[in-house]
């Protein structure tokens, strides 16, 4: 008797076993379990990287943030350097989802080592080389001819990086203008006291005062430092036009959202947002 008791015994302890099983099942009619904090993902924001020309720090952090406005979930990150720099970077395998240049040649260069869809390049906007010298103008610099009396302190962009470039496209065109004589050029140079890698660094040393005058872009100087700089303009004939390029860099991972980005520079709110930094819309 004893025997048939233990037999039932398992018997119904096998039988609550298996029912507990099968209640835990995620079959028809099974209730899903709610997920908690820890079991729940959120899908991260869209990001967009964008090389730009360091003159274009203020324009397009503006930019940046009207398209995320307009853009929910996208996050657009930047990358300000010269010109040339930003090039060397995409040469060397940096990631990009697009590449804007302060002028052309670097932009070609980008075309030539495959670094760009050539046929997403677009010229969106335009720039003006002028003076910039402190508002309290030491050095009394009213014109370019000024650039060349003994102990001013000129500071001009590398060679390399496009607005040092546009700097000597200037001084060369004095060499055989009478006004200025064959030897201005030299004399100019040789008050050169810096040479900027980008142009941000030869905008401050005018703001600090470290420098009398600077050959830089009009719009070179930021919102902020507006009381600290004038701006003098280039004689009649000596004016000198930059042209910006832009472009989809083929290393993106949504090539879309970069050619998003491009057209929502070109549009009029973004054309419109360059054009209240100083910059010439196309």
């Amino acid at each position: 008797m004893r025997a048939l008791r233990s037999t039932i015994f398992a018997i119904l302890v096998l039988a609550a076993l298996l029912c507990a099983a099968g209640c835990t099942g995620t079959g028809p009619g099974t209730a899903t379990p709610t997920p908690t904090a820890a079991m729940t993902t959120t899908a991260p924001a869209a990001e967009l990287t964008v090389f730009a020309a360091a003159s274009l720090k203020d324009a397009f952090t503006e930019c940046g943030r009207l398209f995320e406005a307009n853009h929910t979930g996208t996050k657009v990150v930047f990358n300000f350097d010269g010109s040339q720099v930003l090039r060397t970077q995409l040469q060397q395998g940096a990631y990009a989802d697009v590449f804007a240049s302060a002028n052309t040649q670097q932009m070609n260069l980008s075309k030539g080592d495959g670094t760009i869809f050539n046929d997403t390049v677009k010229l969106f906007v335009h720039n003006r080389i002028a003076l910039l010298v402190p508002a309290a103008n030491p050095a009394k610099i009213t014109g370019l001819k000024d650039l060349a009396n003994p102990g001013v302190k000129v500071v001009i962009g590398t060679p390399d990086v496009p607005v040092g470039g546009y700097a000597l496209q200037l001084l060369n065109k004095t060499v055989n203008d009478p006004a200025y004589g064959p030897d201005f050029k030299a004399k100019v140079l040789a008050n050169v006291v810096s040479q900027e890698t980008n142009v941000n660094q030869l905008a401050t040393k005018i703001v600090l005062g470290e420098a009398d005058v600077g050959i830089a872009y009009a719009s070179d100087v930021p919102a902020a430092q507006l009381d600290k700089v004038n701006v003098i303009e280039l004689p009649a004939g000596y004016a000198i036009v930059a042209d910006y390029p832009i472009a989809v860099v083929k290393e993106t991972k949504d090539r879309a959202a970069a050619q998003t980005f491009i057209d929502f520079v070109l549009s009029p709110p973004g054309q419109q947002t360059l054009a209240h930094y100083g910059f010439a819309p196309v």
